[in-house]
């Protein structure tokens, strides 16, 4: 039995998310949680909510203990906000404000 959540257009740019997602991919939820509560990236907050609300998910299908789930983590780009920035000349530069989709799935162990 699977359990996930999903966050759609979190603010801040994929790539600092991934390098989060990859570090729990494959761990257990529990070993995952903690892992990311000591690692000091800005991603490993957003990525412990998500974690915890597919736990919280795997808890209410009555599934095997969540703890003990396997966690699959993958990142999506979601739209791109545009911000001009005024340069020297009559210019402008683009600001890209990114954003990501982070997904969740928790899987029980296949024996």
């Amino acid at each position: 039995m699977e359990s996930k959540a999903i966050l759609k257009f979190a603010r801040i740019a994929p790539r600092k998310v991934r390098r989060v997602a990859d570090l729990i991919r494959g761990k257990k939820a529990g070993d995952a949680l903690i892992a990311l509560k000591f690692m000091p990236y800005r991603g490993a907050d957003i990525v412990g909510k998500v974690l915890k609300s597919a736990m919280a998910n795997a808890e209410q299908k009555k599934a095997v203990n969540p703890e003990d789930m396997n966690v699959k983590a993958f990142v999506d780009q979601g739209p791109t906000l545009k911000r001009m920035e005024p340069r020297s000349m009559g210019r402008a530069n683009v600001i890209r404000k990114r954003m990501s989709h982070i997904t969740v799935v928790l899987e029980e162990n296949s024996k």
